[in-house]
């Protein structure tokens, strides 16, 4: 998701960026406020850092495949070691990508990058080209908007069965994040009540896609007739699944036994299973929501409670002491007639005790990872309810180790929230990895486990919290007091506040590296750090200037983000102890480096805001995607490729913050010194930019072939910042990507759209070598 605010899709509906809120008030204190109780809890920032100042479908036609139950899949091999580079090349010998602020996708010399698969575009044989006007219907079979993340799952050379290994063909599963509602209608979204004409096409365009693409010809293109097409939106019905399903939260008129609702929206990150299912995960999804003034006075303490640490509390007027309605990000709800349009709407309307008459319990249904099976459209879509209720940016798997447990890590993308794991009560069978029933695995390895919570530690040490409603910490809270384990599993946020986790900078995407277990987290940013509340693992707080002149800005916190990594003790995915250190801390290249710059970066793979991450099976690179709002003065969004050590190859270092004198509004602040963990600088070698997208737009979601001589990389709303008024006047708009490049000479104006490229390598060998 956006990384700082953005404008509202439509003056009628102001929202505010869900990552930026801070809907976590738990007393938890930040770890060098235990340690260094004495300080006082007001502060001032440390320095100022400044900032300074066209695609077509691919031509070559795939056969329709079918899709079915897929009744004899290929054997699961590992992934084969990489064939041998030519002589001449070396893995990021490529020059680095200077940073750049034209309207198009700049890849390194040798290198391609080819549109493959845009917002609008077809699903079905037959359906009309995307006019991209906004008058396109059918949204249901084209592709939605704002692609995020992305998984590969290979097919055989038939085109009719999984084959993991397949290079040549396959199918891309892939998140539809949000929208902009701008570019979808014709004169933009309507004011007010919105028409279900509009709320139909913009329920649409969220959930996910499963295309199949190939290469023929040396050209990869997608499949518009491919069997295996198939969108899931926000309307599409889903099973509830593990320990909340049939409870009594989950009711509603819709489901009235609890086991099923309809739709998932603002997936974000992904992850993939190891016997072929894709893992989407529902971020901001609390914000879909209405919810009527007044209606706490129809709801239990504790009810009011849950709802609160989502992001749904009430609204009242601090001057006036009047309360307003909760707005919900889009209005879908406003038209009340249908069912369809109700569901939008969370507050308490009907007369039953147990929410079997209204959508009261609706916002207990979302917050989940959702396993899809991309091979076949007849199995159940499930809702993992084991894996905790949050704003899920990613799941990732380590590679499953015989007799042992699976892991799977995830992160809770807010200010100052957490870091959790999952660990299957069942342990990894490899015959599993085969199995024709996909969904039924992953019923075995993702519904019943342990749910864990991270505490990270001022020595580089950490510890895995359970959360299950025998820990004695979660029995005596007295903030929230939990039922049960459903309860602890529908409030995973406030169990994570119970028992003292540490409060992070943005946890969004993980990745685990293949050649050592190490697992990484990115910490995009973070506005509400202070020097006084920074610890160990979130270490910074400081100042920066973005843009100049009268437009100038200032942006505090840890304005650029980090990117964490831990092993697990004993290299267990079980274990309940870990060791960390910072692998990048993100930074512009001028900036501090006894503060802010830690890691060195320089010109060339100088970054901020990190988001999406990905490690290549096939050469070892870890792909870091920026999603950012502090330095889009000096350059677009980007994707680096970085070759990382291990976790602890670096140094402990100290950041000394100063003492603050009182003010009249402030107290006075000791100085303090916050010692971290920095892991080996990179040189040039070993972190270099590799891809920097067009105006406006989030680089997000990045994929490869088997071979690792395709990646595919998702760029997401360009032309984002084009202000609503300047609809009619295109020569304004920000962005004409992907299907013209604006400031070209005669470009045609063109609404701009999210679209998945597909980059390779010139001379046919695999990504990142040069």
């Amino acid at each position: 998701m956006s990384a700082i605010l953005k404008p509202a899709p439509s003056p009628a509906q102001q929202f505010v960026d869900a990552d930026d809120t801070i809907n976590n008030t738990s007393a938890n204190a930040h770890f060098d406020s235990v340690l260094q109780a004495r300080i006082a809890r007001r502060s001032m920032f440390k320095g100022v850092v400044g900032s300074g100042a066209a695609a077509i479908l691919g031509s070559v036609s795939l056969s329709a495949c079918g899709g079915g139950s897929d009744p004899a899949p290929a054997p699961v091999a590992s992934t084969p070691p990489p064939p041998a580079p030519a002589p001449a090349q070396k893995l990021l010998g490529f020059d680095a990508v200077p940073k750049g602020l034209a309207d198009t996708v700049v890849v390194p010399a040798g290198y391609t990058s080819k549109t493959l698969y845009r917002v609008g575009d077809p699903l079905a044989a037959g359906l009309a080209a995307y006019k991209n006007d906004g008058t396109d219907s059918q949204m249901e079979q084209r592709s939605g908007d704002c692609h995020d993340g992305i998984e590969y799952y290979g097919l055989n050379s038939a085109g009719t069965a999984r084959d993991p290994l397949g290079s040549q063909r396959g199918l891309l599963a892939m998140n539809h994040e949000y929208m902009n509602a701008l570019w979808l209608h014709p004169t933009g979204p309507t004011s007010g009540v919105r028409p279900k004409a509009e709320i139909d096409k913009e329920v649409a365009v969220h959930g996910c896609s499963i295309v199949e693409v190939g290469l023929a010809d040396g050209v990869w293109s997608y499949n518009p007739a491919s069997a295996f097409n198939r969108r899931i939106t926000a309307s599409t019905p889903m099973e509830l699944s593990g320990p909340l399903r049939g409870n009594a939260a989950m009711k509603t008129v819709f489901s009235q036994d609890g086991t099923q609702t309809r739709g998932t929206q603002n997936n974000c990150g992904t992850g993939t299973s190891y016997w072929g299912t894709f893992l989407t995960c529902e971020e901001n999804w609390a914000g879909y929501f209405f919810r009527a003034a007044g209606d706490d006075a129809k709801r239990s303490a504790k009810d009011i409670t849950s709802i609160a640490r989502y992001g749904r509390r009430k609204s009242v007027n601090s001057s006036t002491g009047v309360e307003s309605n909760v707005s919900s990000r889009y209005g879908w709800e406003a038209d009340r007639t249908g069912d369809l349009y109700q569901r939008w709407d969370m507050s308490v309307t009907g007369a039953s005790t147990d929410g079997t008459d209204d959508y009261r319990n609706v916002a207990n249904t979302f917050g989940f990872v959702v396993e899809i099976d991309p091979y076949d459209k007849t199995a159940p879509i499930k809702k993992r309810t084991a894996l905790g209720r949050f704003a899920h940016e990613a799941a990732v798997i380590t590679k499953p180790v015989q007799g042992r447990s699976i892991a799977v890590y995830m992160g809770d993308d807010s200010n100052n929230e957490y870091i959790y794991k999952f660990v299957s009560k069942a342990t990894w069978n490899a015959a599993d990895a085969n199995a024709a029933n996909r969904m039924a695995i992953g019923d075995k390895y993702l519904d019943e486990g342990t749910l864990y919570v991270a505490k990270f530690n001022a020595d580089g040490t950490g510890n895995w919290i359970a959360l299950t409603i025998d820990n004695p910490v979660i029995q005596a809270n007295t903030a929230y007091a939990f039922a049960d384990q459903a309860d602890v599993q529908r409030n995973t946020r406030l169990a994570a506040d119970a028992v003292g986790a540490t409060k992070m900078d943005r946890p969004e995407w993980g990745a685990v590296n293949p050649k050592n277990n190490d697992i990484y987290m990115t910490l995009t940013n973070n506005s509400a750090r202070t020097s006084t509340s920074t610890d160990a693992a979130n270490p910074r707080a400081y100042s920066d200037t973005y843009g100049s002149g009268a437009s100038a800005s200032t942006n505090r916190g840890n304005v650029n983000g980090h990117i964490i990594r831990f092993s697990e003790a004993g290299a267990d995915p079980a274990a309940t102890s870990f060791n960390w250190d910072v692998y990048l801390f993100a930074s512009e290249a001028g900036a501090d480096g006894a503060s802010v710059n830690l890691s060195g970066l320089t010109a060339d793979n100088d970054f901020s805001s990190p988001d999406g991450l990905w490690f290549s099976e096939a050469t070892g690179i870890c792909w870091v995607q920026t999603d950012d709002g502090r330095y889009t003065d000096v350059t677009h969004c980007m994707l680096l490729a970085g070759l990382p050590g291990t976790r602890g190859d670096g140094a402990k270092t100290a950041i000394n913050y100063p003492a603050i004198p009182a003010t009249a509004t402030a107290a006075e602040v000791p100085a303090k010194t916050v010692d971290t963990y920095v892991g080996k600088k990179p040189t040039a070698a070993e972190l270099k930019r590799f891809l920097v997208g067009p105006a406006d737009c989030e680089i997000t979601g990045i994929t490869e072939t088997p071979d690792g001589k395709a990646i595919f990389v998702n760029v997401q709303h360009p032309g984002e910042d084009t202000a609503s008024a300047n609809l009619g006047n295109p020569s304004l708009w920000t962005s004409y990507w992907p299907d013209a490049v604006k400031g070209a000479a005669a470009a045609t104006p063109q609404r701009p759209r999210s679209a998945t490229i597909v980059v390779t390598k010139n001379d046919g060998a695999q990504v990142g070598f040069g």
